[in-house]
Parts: C-alpha cells; structure tokens; sequence
C-alpha cells in the first residue's frame, strides 16, 4: 500500500461556478474564464483577493496574468498547468489540492475556458504544429480524435462482440439526464435508440454523431482550499478523499497502442487502484461515477477498468440499467458530455460537487462518494457529514 497523500482529506471543493453551455458564447474565452472563476469564488464566500492559486490545462488559451487583472487577484504565489486535455482533466485537483497541502498556497482557483465550438475546433482535422509523437498517426489519416481513438474501441467490440447499437444504449442514457438539467445544452431534449442509430456515421463502424461528445463554448472554475477554513464558508465543503494521474510507458494522450490488448484499458485500471488505495475504499463503496466520454465507448472501458464489472460486461451493466439515476452506479448524472456540454471534463466535476452538497438537478439520494475520472486522472470525492 503507497503512502496517502497530505491532501488526502485534508483539502475541499470549496467552491464552483460555471458560464451558460452555448455553440456561440459571442465573447472571448479570457471573458468566460472570468465569469466562471467570479461565480466559483462568490459561491465559496470568498473575494477575489483570497485567491493565490491558478491551475488550468496546457491547452488552455488564457494566460494567468491577465486573468488575475481580470478578476482584481492582487498577488498569487503558486501557478500550475496539466497536460493532455481530457485525460489530465482531474490532474488539475491534484495539483491544487497539493499545493494547499503543502502550504504553497492557501485558496487555489481551478478553471477552465474556451470557445470550443464557434472557435477552434477539436473535433476538426489537427492545423496546429503537432509533437513528435504525432508523427505515428497523421502520415495515416489519423487527424481527429474520432479517428485515432476509434482503433482501441473497434478491439474492444471484436473482442466482445459489441455492435454501435450498444454503445448507442449509453447515449441515451446520458441525453435521458441531460434533458431534465436546465444547465445542460440538450435540456428538454431526451432521444431514443432507434434515433441513435439514425444519426450519420463518423467512423464506420464505431462511431455515430450521437456516440461523440460535443463541441461547447464556456467556462468552469472552482475553488479548493484547507479542509478546516471551510467550516467558515457558505457551503459544506465536498472533501478531496483521493486524486491521482496514472500514466504508463509508452502512452499517448489517453489510450497506449503499445498494449498487448487494446480492448483493456490499463491505464484506467491502475488510476483506480490507486485512487481506491488512497480514499482507503473499494469500487463498490462507490455511489456513483462521473466519467470522461468524449465517444460512448470510453464509458464502457472504464466502467471494467474501475471494476464496477467485469471485462466485457459493460454491456449488460448499463442494457440492465445499473447506470441510470435509480441504478446501482448511476453515471453523469447530469448529461456528461455528450449531453450537457464538452468543458474538458471540468464540469463532471462541477456535478460530482453539486450531487454531494444535494443541490443537482437529477439529485441522488444522500451520495457519499463519487469517483470523477477520466481514464488517466481521476479523483474520489465524498460529503462532509
């Protein structure tokens, strides 16, 4: 058993906030980044001028100087950025929780912002200059996300004999949730599986339009600061029980091509070892799980990874309804990404959050701890009582 980490328990979600989900926000991403980093600290009755903290992604565009200008922080003494988009998503709370633990800084703010959709476009073919490791995949046709994470999924479907109609059954569910979340950009809007499988082919035969995820403007932010300090706050902070990113050699981005068996998922697998190793817990002591899914099958994957089933019985785990809101495991409760908006991920985190104070939307009853994860970070969560 490793060594629990300081933060581990000693650090809380004090705070979260979050601009509307659009296709069009009409103003710049440093705009969105401020509007849900004020949100996230009033939220945690706080004032700009207690932040002395930041932590975004590599990925992210606004520079930290000129969101402290923005947001009136007069000093900050400890910066910190993740790499890799969605799969270090949750590296982002480690990072903060960290550096409360370790007395570098007192009240970090995490955030995330982009014109994602009316802006640049992930889902497009990649225009930027690419790291070397790229180099394994364009030369191929190997130029959107669809396509390069569609080679692990195909394994996994020949493996077990999955077909898209029953990655579709996870779709629906998430549109199922998303629809009853006011915040979520498919509010209201609910689909049925026979319209899953309508919906125009992206990778045949993998990939439909409702397997992927999808292309948001906005921002999320919030607040992570000393387990104690949060006693004074408005909200019962939501305690950081454990947070890891699990990377293994010869990894690229999320999945690794390396591995002898693409239909497993080995990074998820030892993320969750040692997120259960440090919250001292178990995948059944789990109340429900908001995980990363920029396309349907990746729920699948780590559904088996985390432990929640076997290999191979995703499938039936989520046909069977242990995912919905009344299931064993209830998942994204609020739409994920495919159903309330794409912000990287941060804003499962933002669900997880609200499910623990028993202020969301589709809201659980009494959840104690949710794993929020994204196949290479992760993080347990749990109310305070």
């Amino acid at each position: 058993m490793s060594a629990r980490p300081a933060f581990a328990g000693t650090t809380v979600i004090a705070g979260i906030g979050h601009t509307e989900y659009s296709k069009d926000s009409g103003r710049s991403e440093l705009q969105l980044a401020a509007e849900a980093a004020r949100a996230a600290i009033a939220d945690a009755g706080l004032t700009p001028a207690d932040v002395d903290g930041l932590v975004t992604f590599t990925q992210d565009a606004n520079d930290e100087l000129l969101l402290m200008r923005a947001l009136g922080i007069p000093e900050v003494r400890f910066l910190s950025r993740t790499p890799n988009g969605g799969a270090g998503a949750y590296g982002t709370i480690q990072h903060a929780a960290a550096a409360v633990a370790a007395g570098a800084a007192e009240t970090v703010l995490v955030y995330r912002a982009f014109n994602e959709r009316s802006g640049r476009r992930f889902g497009q073919p990649n225009q930027r200059v690419t790291p070397p490791g790229w180099n394994w995949y364009l030369p191929f046709g190997l130029d959107t996300p669809a396509k390069t994470y569609a080679l692990a999924f195909q394994r996994y479907m020949h493996r077990y004999g999955l077909t898209n109609e029953d990655f579709g059954r996870y779709s629906v569910v998430a549109r199922r949730h998303a629809a009853t979340n006011p915040d979520a950009w498919f509010f209201g809007r609910p689909i049925t599986l026979a319209e899953h499988q309508e919906s125009r082919w992206i990778v045949e035969p993998i990939l439909r339009l409702l397997d992927c995820c999808q292309e948001s403007d906005g921002g999320v932010a919030l607040i992570v600061t000393r387990s104690e300090r949060a006693h004074d706050l408005p909200h019962p902070g939501v305690t950081i029980a454990a947070a890891s990113v699990d990377h293994l050699v010869e990894g690229s981005v999320m999945h690794n091509y390396y591995h002898h068996d693409l239909a497993e998922f080995p990074e998820a697998a030892a993320l969750g070892r040692r997120l259960y190793d440090q919250a001292g817990l178990t995948a059944a002591d789990v109340d429900a799980a908001m995980l990363y899914e920029n396309f349907s099958p990746v729920v699948f994957l780590q559904l088996e990874a985390f432990g929640f089933c076997g290999p191979g019985e995703a499938r039936d785990f989520i046909a069977d309804g242990h995912i919905d809101l009344d299931g064993s495991l209830p998942v994204n409760t609020h739409g994920g990404l495919l159903g309330e908006a794409y912000i990287h991920g941060v804003n499962n985190v933002l669900e997880a959050v609200r499910q623990l104070r028993g202020t969301a939307a589709n809201q659980l009853a009494d959840p104690e701890r949710i794993l929020v994860a994204g196949g290479s970070s992760g993080l347990i969560l749990e109310a305070v009582r």
